[in-house]
């Protein structure tokens, strides 16, 4: 008699749940997500790549940075948006810029995208996640502008557009609805400029300032706090209040006589 075959039931699983519950008792913690705190994202348009970043670097529930840069060298044509751990994205972006500097003297060409995402996603798989960062990676060599996504655990994407961070969802619907196939580097700017903004305005770890980086075939424009969508404003009231405003309910004032240094050593 053939074993009878159990139909897969829709909905949500739960045949863990008992395993769970054992690995629990015995100490073992479940993983938790984290939150990278950041809006970045890019975008291919008809001549190059744009970078784009926000600039708050928080510290749990503190602003620790308003000007943070989050956009960061790896070499002449090449620059990479960190997300995630500060130090990480920070250290790892450095090792990597070093690594394709000695490589460029050695070979005497011009980097392309590819060797600087391999080192990456090489030098992440190697920590399995352990060293906290996103990347945006953007550049153009001799195939092109090129766009990838690099995740803490190796792994890739090439789009022509991306959005990583916090922030991504609200900068990923400015992308879905605006974009399309060879825009200008003008409306490439402004595109990206706009899914920052709606990361600052709708993501509370992302905030400040607008950063933008275009890399064309022979040029890179850095344009730091390309846009400030949150100047702090003049008070339009004043708050110093007059003497007298708060009523005192009862006064005491002690007259103490000054001791010279002198006098002290005398009396002890």
């Amino acid at each position: 008699m053939a074993p009878q075959q159990v139909k897969p039931v829709g909905g949500f699983s739960f045949e863990n749940y008992t395993r769970n519950a054992v690995l629990e008792t015995k100490g073992a913690k479940p993983p938790k997500a984290t939150s990278t705190g950041t809006t970045i994202v890019g975008v291919i348009y008809d001549k190059g790549v744009c970078l784009g970043a926000d600039t708050r670097a928080t510290e749990g529930p503190i602003v620790a940075d308003k000007n943070c840069e989050k956009i960061h060298y790896l070499a002449p044509n090449l620059y990479c948006c960190g997300a995630g751990t500060a130090a990480d994205t920070e250290f790892t972006t450095n090792s990597i810029s070093s690594q394709l500097e000695l490589h460029r003297l050695s070979t005497g060409r011009k980097t392309r995208v590819v060797t600087a995402m391999t080192l990456l996603k090489q030098m992440l798989f190697r920590y399995q996640g352990h060293i906290g960062a996103a990347l945006v990676l953007g550049g153009y060599d001799i195939n092109g502008p090129q766009l990838y996504t690099i995740y803490p655990h190796g792994s890739t994407d090439k789009l022509p557009y991306v959005t990583m961070g916090s922030g991504s969802l609200a900068a990923m619907s400015v992308f879905e609805s605006k974009w399309r196939p060879n825009l200008t580097r003008e409306e490439a700017i402004a595109i990206v400029s706009e899914a920052i903004e709606a990361g600052i305005f709708n993501d509370l770890g992302s905030g400040s300032n607008v950063d933008v980086c275009v890399i064309e075939e022979n040029s890179t424009d850095y344009l730091r706090n390309h846009v400030r969508p949150n100047e702090r404003g003049i008070k339009e009231q004043s708050y110093r209040y007059p003497r007298g405003t708060t009523a005192i309910l009862k006064e005491s004032i002690r007259n103490f006589v000054d001791v010279v240094e002198g006098d002290a050593m005398d009396m002890s």
